[in-house]
């Protein structure tokens, strides 16, 4: 008797700030432009993914004073493009990346809603956390929320997202789009809420969506963002793209999911990966070659060096080698503003490289190509279709986060090439289904009931 494949489950990064897109290249275009998000949005669909999804930015970076290179372009708002983007397709799914910590419950929850039953159930949220005074000095209330409590806000904050989602009963919407009819059900939008980062009450105004909550999706990597996805993740933007790694992710993170009474099939999760793709594997792997050295001009190199020594190095030669003294005991981020933390440990890692370096005969530009530059998948697309359907049947990814290297056009080829290849192999849809949600598209099941106990109204 056959057994079922394992379907591969396919989203799409819409770049933000980042090394792996090739801003220079002639065919990279506005991230205002909105033509650029439709047609990223489009290639998409028409590549039958799953999902696209935006980076989110809330202010922007800084490296030594001044506004990054790769920030001037600048980045719009996510809820509003995903919105145009929701009138332009039909089938693909539309995921923000929003914060736990700069934005409020009743109203995030109000706009996601909304963008649900714009979309007719394709709204997704990438909950991102943050606690630096750097983009806190935007808001109100400034750097205000200290780095141990930022998972227990993401946390209080997700679910009284999913209680306001649920305070409308599912029949009070089957009447009203049913025959337009005003409701006056007492109980319907009432919610409560008082907990130690939140103390709300009131009526949420947005009836149920089409989804009955839009789908979650998370990208943390620590102990605290593993336990937070195993409790509420729907999707896991994973960053491990090597096989070995990205099973080990798989394995820990999918073994918790017991501990919250969920099964394995009700989180899925997809690690970014880039490719470069040939008629033959020599041809592909030049491309890769030739990509890498464009990611990583010797301004990036350098830029690299000074975010994990923490000082400025633009006196070094990129083709020259690294630094010989060790990064300083000053804090950490004395250079770069904005940026995730990187290296936790900077004098390790430091003398790891220096003496990889030295082992290897590498220039400060030849090792960070080597520790950033690499393609995730070079080959030919039968190759590398072959490769993606391999991690997924033997469960080290449940599909991958697609990333191009200039935008809009950067799934082009991996739709045109690839994914028909993904096809003949039975792994990848040829059509959506008609009328599924995005949690369909997914194989997710529908969200559980939220805790009514928390509900409970303060009349």
């Amino acid at each position: 008797m056959a057994t079922t494949k394992r379907q591969v489950h396919l989203a799409a990064h819409f770049p933000g700030v980042n090394s792996t897109t090739l801003w220079a290249d002639p065919l990279h275009r506005s991230q205002i432009d909105f033509t650029a998000f439709e047609h990223f949005a489009r290639t998409a669909e028409r590549g039958r993914f799953d999902y696209l999804f935006l980076a989110e930015g809330l202010r922007l970076r800084e490296h030594k004073g001044e506004l990054h290179e790769l920030d001037v372009v600048g980045r719009p708002n996510t809820l509003a493009v995903l919105a145009a983007l929701a009138a332009v397709t039909s089938h693909i799914g539309l995921v923000g990346t929003l914060s736990a910590t700069f934005n409020e419950p009743y109203e995030l929850a109000r706009q996601l809603a909304t963008l649900d039953h714009l979309s007719d159930g394709r709204a997704g949220w990438n909950v991102v956390t943050s606690s630096d005074a750097f983009h806190g000095a935007n808001f109100r209330r400034g750097g205000f929320l200290d780095h141990a409590d930022r998972y227990a806000r993401a946390n209080e904050f997700v679910r009284l997202a999913k209680q306001l989602w649920e305070s409308w009963p599912a029949d009070a919407v089957l009447a009203d789009r049913a025959g337009g009819r005003f409701l006056s059900d007492g109980a319907a939008g009432a919610f409560g809420h008082r907990g130690a980062q939140f103390d709300v009450r009131g009526r949420f105004t947005t009836p149920r969506s089409p989804q009955g909550s839009p789908v979650i999706v998370q990208a943390g990597d620590s102990a605290d963002g593993r336990d937070f996805a195993s409790e509420h993740a729907e999707v896991i933007f994973s960053r491990h793209s090597a096989f070995d790694e990205a099973r080990s992710f798989y394995d820990d993170v999918k073994g918790r999911l017991a501990g919250w009474g969920r099964t394995e099939d009700s989180l899925k999760i997809l690690p970014a990966v880039t490719f470069a793709i040939g008629d033959t594997q020599a041809e592909a792997e030049e491309l890769a070659r030739e990509v890498s050295l464009a990611q990583v001009t010797p301004r990036n190199a350098i830029t690299v060096l000074e975010q994990l020594w923490g000082g400025d190095l633009s006196g070094y030669d990129a083709d020259g080698p690294l630094p010989a003294f060790d990064p300083g005991d000053g804090p950490e981020g004395t250079v770069a503003k904005g940026w995730a933390p990187r290296y936790p440990d900077a004098v390790r890692i430091a003398r790891a490289w220096r003496e990889r370096a030295e082992a290897e005969g590498l220039s400060i530009r030849e090792l960070v190509i080597a520790l950033t530059g690499r393609q995730s998948f070079v080959g030919t697309p039968s190759t590398i279709a072959a490769e993606l359907d391999r991690y997924v049947q033997q469960r080290a990814t449940d599909g991958f986060v697609i990333v191009g290297t200039t935008s809009p056009h950067g799934l082009d080829e991996f739709v045109d090439r690839v994914v028909p290849e993904l096809q003949d192999r039975g792994v990848l849809r040829r059509e959506y289904t008609p009328g599924a949600t995005l949690r369909q598209n997914l194989g997710l099941p529908e969200p559980a009931a939220a805790d009514q106990e928390e509900l409970s109204h303060a009349g």
